[in-house]
């Protein structure tokens, strides 16, 4: 039943407070700093944890009816936040551990346990691959459930959100919590049926781009007060017609360090194409401008900052010949910078790296995950330009309707936590950003993976065959191989390679994607050899098959650096999983993309041929200067993330008139 109270909650959100600066800045990061999950705090969370797992003997004989008696009871405590109502935690965990077992055969471990209870009270747990944090995260969304306000389940993919929906159905069912899914595909009607669940698991996308669209609908009627004279006139069924969402409160994300530091940095913009023929011919007499320009005489190349900078001749150059231009779009400031655009599109964006072509359309690849963004365009004109570079049609350009960055959506959530294999990197942002605070959750077995020793090489053609040489033995060896690439460019390179030497494989990427879950479930199984992007593996375990163990598990191998440490933390822990045996190793070159970027030409050079020569020490002056490259590239990064979440504040301030409206 749609209430008054349950209106309120469909546009309320929590204000975020401003990042601070200076002295108040340093206080509230030591402030982090002592609540980011110390070691006295776990071990009162798995003191905790061990408490409930005692509690659970009692359930383990109850009869189902009797056991579904105290759900009700526990749910109706919860539900109306009862005097002492925290008390009954604890024995609600207990319950669900136990309709867990039964249901889906998966009784949870202590660290599972302590997991749950770090996200009921507000943390980011930290937990190893393979440790089960699916059911960790149902487990807290019952209890959120409960209490009858909106609880989102966050994940990386529209793949994940369903499996896990679907997985975890049975479970909720007992709990007497319904359950939705909101993914890409489904019309608003499917929409609304997913968001009106106690629980709904859906992607950051998803979520941040039905908010928007409900605001845009709303309008002025944002405002609850404002609505209630809808209701008083009778006319709330108009309202309603548009809106999907029932509000948001709480949110449960997984991969928090993905989602809320890596993909942070691109807002999600509502648009609509706006036919602007002046704007697509403009942008080919730029490009014709570009393409008789060349580095470093006419501009220079910063691989650092990915930007161009043009040189004073070329400046009035290009004011000359726009003095000529008959064309209907006018002005040299404007085709300054769409000339800038057009070197910028041919020099940072590459086929099979930032994006891919597919029906004669430039598809955006995400450089974190590796996965297709089919809905996404680069703006300012740079989506044109790389269409024209691939001899494609110049499609019109958009309007922004609405522009919020996911930054500042989470900042929303009156409840936030998480959940991701490699959070303790992040630990500080997340504090400073979110006030999340992050715990890292002891594995339920020792990881007794084996870390090789990194390999250097001087030259990208050494560090392949290298790479290939590898996989010859380890192939020869009978043990299965998960090969990390950072492009799509690399994954298909390294095919060929194998191809070469008569070696079978699976391929995984952004262009070969559609049965990603069984490629990346098979992975395990005795010799095989799968190569993939960094989306392979999220939230899909990667199982020894028979035998497997005997030889050593499976043999992770990254073929290069990533610019975050924690990315390749992801791959190395596809191994090793719940005890397992396994075991990986890094290989880089100082040609690799990372290097090029963030060293020095003196630097990469010095070191290129210290290791040609093979002198002493160059293997860890290569190492020491790739760890010298992640760090600026996450400096980068970071104040990348806090000039978009300065970008949101400036508008709140600026166009408080109008864009209060929105967010």
């Amino acid at each position: 039943m749609h209430t008054l109270a349950n209106d309120y909650q469909r546009s309320r959100i929590r204000v975020p407070a401003p990042l601070l600066t200076g002295i108040d800045a340093k206080l509230h990061s030591f402030i982090g700093s002592y609540s980011k999950g110390g070691y006295n705090i776990v071990m009162r969370l798995m003191q905790e944890a061990h408490d409930i797992d005692a509690m659970g003997a009692k359930f383990r004989d109850v009869s189902e009816a009797e056991l579904h008696r105290r759900v009700d009871d526990l749910r109706d405590t919860i539900k109306r936040r009862k005097k002492g109502y925290d008390a009954h935690i604890g024995e609600a965990f207990a319950v669900i551990r136990e309709i867990a077992d039964r249901k889906l055969g998966l009784r949870a471990y202590i660290s599972q346990i302590a997991g749950a209870l770090a996200l009921h009270r507000g943390y980011v747990a930290e937990m190893a691959v393979g440790e089960g944090k699916t059911l960790t995260a149902a487990m807290t969304a019952v209890l959120r459930g409960w209490i009858g306000l909106p609880c989102h389940i966050i994940t990386v993919n529209d793949y994940l959100a369903g499996r896990d929906a679907r997985w975890m159905k049975a479970l909720y069912a007992a709990c007497r919590v319904s359950v939705g899914t909101v993914l890409g595909e489904m019309d608003p009607e499917q929409r609304r049926e997913g968001h009106h669940c106690d629980v709904t698991y859906t992607t950051s996308k998803e979520i941040v781009a039905d908010f928007l669209r409900d605001r845009l609908w709303l309008g002025r009627l944002q405002k609850p007060e404002r609505r209630q004279i809808t209701w008083l006139l009778g006319r709330n069924a108009e309202v309603e017609r548009g809106l999907v969402m029932r509000g948001i409160h709480t949110a449960i994300v997984d991969e928090a360090d993905n989602i809320l530091i890596d993909e942070a940095v691109t807002p999600l913009i509502i648009s609509k194409a706006v036919p602007n023929d002046a704007f697509v011919e403009a942008c080919r007499y730029a490009r014709d401008i570009a393409d008789s320009m060349r580095s470093p005489v006419d501009y220079r190349v910063n691989r650092k900052y990915k930007d161009v900078e043009l040189s004073p001749a070329s400046k009035e150059m290009i004011a000359q010949k726009v003095s000529q231009y008959t064309g209907r779009f006018r002005g040299t400031g404007g085709y300054l910078e769409l000339v800038q655009q057009a070197l910028n599109a041919r020099e940072f964006f590459q086929k099979d790296e930032q994006y891919v072509v597919q029906d004669d359309k430039v598809v955006i690849v995400d450089e974190f995950t590796g996965r297709q963004m089919p809905q996404r365009t680069w703006r300012a004109g740079i989506h044109q330009f790389v269409e024209a570079n691939e001899g494609i049609e110049m499609t019109s350009p958009t309007e922004t309707l609405a522009r919020l960055s996911f930054q500042r959506f989470f900042r929303f959530f009156d409840q936030l936590s998480g959940m991701s294999g490699t959070a303790k990197e992040s630990a500080q942002e997340l504090w400073d950003i979110y006030e999340l605070p992050v715990l890292e959750i002891p594995e339920n077995r020792p990881c007794i993976r084996r870390i090789y020793r990194p390999c250097a090489f001087p030259d990208q053609e050494s560090k392949w065959r290298a790479i290939v040489a590898e996989i010859q033995q380890m192939h020869a060896e009978g043990r299965p191989l998960l090969v990390g690439t950072r492009s799509v460019k690399s994954s298909e390179n390294l095919a060929r390679l194998l191809s070469e030497v008569k070696l079978s494989y699976q391929l995984l990427n952004a262009v070969r994607h559609a049965e990603e879950a069984t490629i990346v479930a098979m992975a395990g199984q005795r010799g095989s050899i799968t190569i993939a992007t960094n989306m392979a593996g999220r939230g899909t375990d990667i199982r020894p098959g028979k035998g497997v163990a005997e030889l050593g598990g499976l043999h992770v191998i990254a073929t290069e650096c990533h610019e975050s440490k924690r990315i390749d933390r992801q791959l190395f822990g596809r191994s090793g999983r719940q005890g397992d045996p396994g075991s990986a190793q890094l290989f880089i070159s100082m040609e690799d993309a990372l290097i090029k970027r963030y060293v020095p030409i003196s630097v990469r050079t010095a070191v290129k041929r210290q290791l040609a020569m093979r002198l002493p020490g160059a293997r860890r002056a290569a190492m020491a200067v790739t760890r010298m490259a992640q760090e600026t590239a996450q400096r980068v990064a970071y104040k990348q993330r806090r000039s978009v979440l300065r970008m949101d504040t400036w508008l709140e301030d600026s166009l408080s008139f109008a864009y209060k409206e929105i967010v």
